[in-house]
């Protein structure tokens, strides 16, 4: 018995050994052939993850260790890593259909544009596919200019919309100076956000076609929108003859209570993308929702744009089924239940924090948590990441702590992230010298 014990255990030691040799192999390709700032970023930050298996919603890495995820990738994972419903509309729609051919009209893009339409605000009538939220916010943006018939677009202070060509532009000079894309200054203005008298005068000139935004900010940490502020912005726009753009990439899908985020503050956008948790984290997909204004290109050219995997058939039934999911009944009753959970469980964890965990800020089950350091989430993200617990800090305001559980979380999964989020702010606190 005690031999078959021995054996057992060194055959274990033996995998475990294996499996950490394999890791530094991955880590050391991907330093050498992938990208070495960021995986030496994260390693020097006490995170060297390189995902393995995943499920539901918890990642584990090649090394064994278990991450329940409230990161999400952005929104991506909304309804958990390899959500079964829709790895088998994947796999059936693999019996069918293929990427097919952009341009041609097709049965998967025809009823999947059909369904966001019908699920949109007023007015949004028509729907454009892109293979991602970059591509999404290029098209958004070039509707609104042919549109408007002018050049000038408006965006905030610290946001971030993707890294491609417009997108990158709109952004925080982060994400675009290295790659001289800022754009020109008369073309791209940036105001601070929650400051409507910056917005009108950036908007007074009659001379910009769109104001594009998140309602809630995400890579600056999710600031929430002071009341009245949102509808200000959208009756600016409307007073000047700008186009309202509501990115709705990460805060969109249902996370907010409502499918989309602008449903929770009455506002009806000229234009709303959304990506990221469209194709369930299973396959790429964008789309852009359009008035009949913003689509007027497409009668005048429709190749004007072309996208050769925007709106892949694939796609388009995973994203079908992520629509399902997410406006059925009890999964928005879900998202409201837990939303008020965490809620409650959170103020006690400020609360205790001792004015460390300093703000909550919170639509539904996206949130940001500020801290009372400069680099406050960096450490309780470290911390919750040895903990069990994967949550990244934000990346223009590394104080704040994106904190974003799935639309389908039990209050039990919740438990266990709270108790973890508990313990690794403590520890965080007292890393700092709090």
């Amino acid at each position: 018995m005690l031999e078959t014990s021995m054996a057992g255990s060194v055959s274990e030691l033996d995998a475990a050994v294996e499996r950490s040799a394999r890791k530094q192999e991955i880590l050391d390709k991907s330093v050498k052939y992938w990208n070495p700032g960021k995986t030496r970023f994260w390693q020097s930050v006490g995170i060297d993850l390189v995902i393995g298996k995943r499920e539901g919603y918890c990642l584990y890495d090649m090394d064994g260790k278990r991450l329940i995820d409230v990161h999400l990738n952005g929104g991506t994972y909304n309804l958990g890593h390899r959500n079964p419903e829709l790895v088998q509309t994947l796999i059936d729609a693999l019996q069918e259909f293929d990427i097919g051919n952009h341009h041609f009209p097709s049965i998967a893009r025809a009823e999947l544009a059909e369904q966001l339409v019908t699920h949109s605000p007023d007015g949004l009538n028509h729907a454009i596919y892109s293979s991602g939220g970059g591509e999404a916010i290029d098209i958004a943006l070039k509707s609104a200019r042919h549109a408007m018939g002018k050049r000038k677009i408006v965006s905030l202070e610290k946001c971030y919309h993707g890294h491609t060509g417009l997108a990158v532009a709109t952004g925080d000079p982060r994400f675009s100076r290295m790659f001289l894309s800022e754009g020109a200054a008369d073309e791209f203005v940036k105001v601070p956000f929650n400051d409507l008298e910056a917005m009108e005068t950036a908007l007074k000139g009659g001379d910009v076609a769109a104001v594009i935004i998140e309602s809630i900010p995400a890579t600056y940490g999710f600031p929430l929108p002071q009341p009245g502020y949102l509808q200000g912005v959208r009756e600016l726009c409307s007073r000047y003859d700008a186009l309202y753009i509501a990115d709705e990439v990460q805060t969109g899908l249902g996370r907010t209570g409502k499918l989309w985020c602008v449903d929770t503050y009455g506002i009806v956008p000229d234009i709303l993308v959304t990506s990221k948790g469209l194709g369930g984290g299973l396959y790429p997909i964008g789309a852009v929702l359009v008035n009949d204004r913003a689509a007027s290109w497409m009668d005048e050219d429709g190749f004007g744009h072309i996208s050769t995997f925007g709106g892949s058939e694939l796609g388009c039934r995973v994203a079908s089924a992520v629509l399902d999911i997410s406006t059925r009944p009890e999964v928005v009753e879900n998202v409201r239940r837990m939303s008020a959970y965490f809620t409650e469980q959170l103020s006690g964890i400020r609360d205790e924090s001792g004015g460390f965990l300093t703000e909550v800020r919170q639509q539904g089950l996206v949130m940001g948590l500020c801290f009372d350091h400069p680099q406050g989430a960096v450490f309780v993200s470290n911390a919750l990441y040895r903990n069990g617990v994967w949550a990244i800090f934000s990346g223009l305001d590394p104080r704040v702590l994106q904190f974003k559980p799935g639309m389908l979380i039990d209050q039990g999964l919740a438990d266990e992230v709270l108790g973890i989020l508990r313990r690794s702010v403590r520890e965080a606190k007292a890393a700092v010298g709090g």
